[in-house]
This record gives C-alpha cells, structure tokens and sequence, in this order.
C-alpha cells in the first residue's frame, strides 16, 4: 500500500512539472514568436547559418571564419594548417632522400653520404633510425593537419550558432565575497549568477 501511495505522489509531482512546463504566452519586448521562427530585435534565427560556415570551412579552411565575420581567426586556421603541411612536406622529401640512400647502400652503389674514396659519412644503422623518425614525424604532421581541418570546421559551425543568441550586459556573472556572521576573520569567496532581463 505504501508503495502504491509513493508511485501516485511520484507520478503526480511528474505530471504537474510537465504542466507547469509550458510556454508562457506573455510578450517580450523585443522578441516575437511566429509559428516556429523566433524573431529577435528584427532578425530571424538562421537554423542554417551553423551548417554553411561548416560547408564553407570544408571547401577552404577559413572560410567558415570569414562567414562568421570572425576575420582574425582565418589567419590563424591558415598559419596553423600552413605549418603542420610545411612540416609534412618537409619530412616526406627527407624521408625519401634517405630511403633512396638506405637503398642504394643496401645495393651496394654509392649513394649521397659515401663519399668518393668508400667513407661513410653516416652508417646504415643510422639511416635507418633517421628513415624510422622521419617516417614517424611526417605521419604525426599529417594527423595534426587533419585534426586542425576538423577543429577549424567545428570552430566555425559552433561560432555560428553561438553567433545568433542575444548576449548582453544584463547577463553578469561575477566574482563577490560572501561574510561569515561566525567567522569574521577569514571571508569567504563565493559566485553569483545574476540574471536580469
């Protein structure tokens, strides 16, 4: 019996929060509802200003920044991805100069670092650890190129949607000191969220 008396409460606690819940019909100021477009300070919510700066950071990195009129932030997408594909370029030549040596070695041909009279400048031991290392930081400089070109489309679609809400100085979050009535010598730090419309 008891059971049942605490599912009724439970149910009944659930069903009038969902009442509760409602949209209220009151006017703001400012803010018009109609149908499902919500009008703000006579601009319309653009559902799909998210998903064209993502398109247009997927056709050019950047791009997507630009569209959210954020132009600093292109420089940085194109320095960012313009280093880690230097540095990928970089060490695919060098990995391919010392695997044609390490090649040409193994064959027994003269290849850059044997110099004319049989004397090797570097060992084969040692070409292959450079081959190794090279090989693994041109695999790292293209990973890191990938996970900038998804960041910086990410970037652009979460700018654009945090582009279209209304944030302004009635919106305060602020550090304050919050008194001890026991204690007086040590206050104590504390955060209020104060949200005026």
């Amino acid at each position: 019996m008891f059971i049942k008396k605490y599912i009724y409460i439970l149910y009944f606690t659930f069903l009038t929060t969902v009442v509760f819940s409602q949209k209220d019909s009151v006017n703001v100021e400012g803010v018009k509802v109609k149908g499902d477009i919500k009008v703000e300070k006579g601009g319309v919510y653009n559902a799909l200003a998210p998903s064209k700066a993502a398109f247009y950071s997927a056709i050019f990195p950047g791009m997507g920044q630009i569209y959210n009129k954020k132009y600093w932030k292109a420089p940085i997408v194109w320095g960012a991805m313009g280093t880690s594909i230097y540095y990928y370029l970089e060490n695919n030549s060098e990995y391919k100069r010392y695997r044609t040596a390490y090649k040409l070695r193994k064959n027994n041909l003269q290849d850059e670092f044997t110099l004319d009279d049989g004397t090797e400048i570097i060992s084969l031991t040692t070409l292959e650890t450079a081959q190794d290392q090279l090989k693994e930081n041109r695999d790292l400089s293209l990973l890191t190129t990938v996970v900038l070109y998804v960041l910086q489309i990410v970037e652009a679609s979460v700018n654009a949607h945090l582009l279209q809400f209304n944030t302004d100085d009635n919106l305060t979050f602020k550090p304050t000191f919050v008194n001890d009535p026991m204690k007086f010598d040590a206050p104590k730090v504390g955060l209020i969220l104060k949200y005026s419309f």
